[in-house]
């Protein structure tokens, strides 16, 4: 197991986080922190899956990067996302859109780690 960069946990945080704020613009300052500290547990965790996978393993096969962090979306926060969405009685068509917006936060997280790692 490599050893996690908590350098790149928070930045990738921040990139979710600049997705996330890019779709719900009326955010006070305080909201943006909060955005950004839920937005720090996906991104240590996927932190700690990548190191588990190790450096060698992510240089040779890059796709891992975007298997994980999609992979964590469209797994389990969109399925989430939509029974929420479906019990408050929201338009299909929001629901898809959140969806949208929570694969591409999740795939900034893991190209900033492919970037940066």
């Amino acid at each position: 197991m490599g050893a996690m960069d908590w350098w790149v946990v928070l930045a990738a945080a921040l990139a979710a986080r600049l997705v996330l704020e890019l779709a719900v613009r009326s955010q006070s300052a305080g909201q943006r922190l909060g955005t950004f500290a839920l937005c720090l547990v996906p991104a240590a965790m996927l932190g700690h899956a990548l190191a588990r996978i190790g450096p060698e393993t992510l240089a040779a096969k890059p796709q891992l990067y975007v298997m994980h962090s999609g992979g964590l979306a469209l797994a389990f926060v969109i399925p989430a996302l939509w029974l929420i969405r479906v019990r408050e009685g929201t338009p299909p068509r929001r629901a898809a859109i959140d969806s949208v917006v929570f694969l591409a936060a999740y795939l900034a997280m893991g190209g900033t780690f492919w970037v940066l790692a």
